[in-house]
């Protein structure tokens, strides 16, 4: 089995309380926990959560024994920028851009988020990579939990 590496955001970990996103986040997750993905997070989720409801924090707690996390690095940071110098998010948003930056530069095949404004959109998808692809890294994949998790043949 090739193990994929996936950079979860914060979405995602919150999507296990939220009622839209509940069924795909936590089926994401037992996934990780199967050993499907490879499970890559980041200290700015570990900071992004740090406000969030305790239950969340305990499942983020819970799941550190699955994951990497990925600290900020120059590399990233320099990536982020790019991202904003490119226009495709404002600085008001830079740590959605740096989380796809973090994804990038940790060799991840893909990303799994719930921000469709920032994140997951048909508009930004190609632009992020381009700047990758100008930076000497390879494009990534940016899905939704729903698109990546594995359904049952009926």
């Amino acid at each position: 089995m090739i193990n994929i590496r996936v950079y979860a955001d914060t979405s995602v970990f919150g999507g296990i309380y939220d009622n839209n996103f509940q069924d795909e986040s936590n089926e994401f997750f037992e996934e990780v926990k199967k050993n499907r993905f490879v499970l890559i997070t980041s200290a700015v989720v570990q900071a992004e959560i740090e406000p969030a409801p305790e239950k969340v924090k305990i499942f983020f707690n819970d799941m550190i024994e699955f994951a990497e996390i990925v600290d900020i690095s120059t590399e990233a940071l320099y990536l982020r920028d790019a991202y904003l110098k490119a226009g495709i998010v404002t600085s008001k948003y830079s740590d959605d851009a740096l989380h796809v930056a973090l994804a990038s530069v940790s060799n991840c095949s893909l990303i799994v988020s719930w921000n469709f404004k920032h994140i997951v959109h048909f508009e930004k998808i190609p632009l992020y990579n381009a700047i990758n692809i100008l930076n000497g890294y390879s494009k990534i994949k940016i899905f939704s939990p729903l698109e990546v998790i594995k359904y049952e043949e009926e």
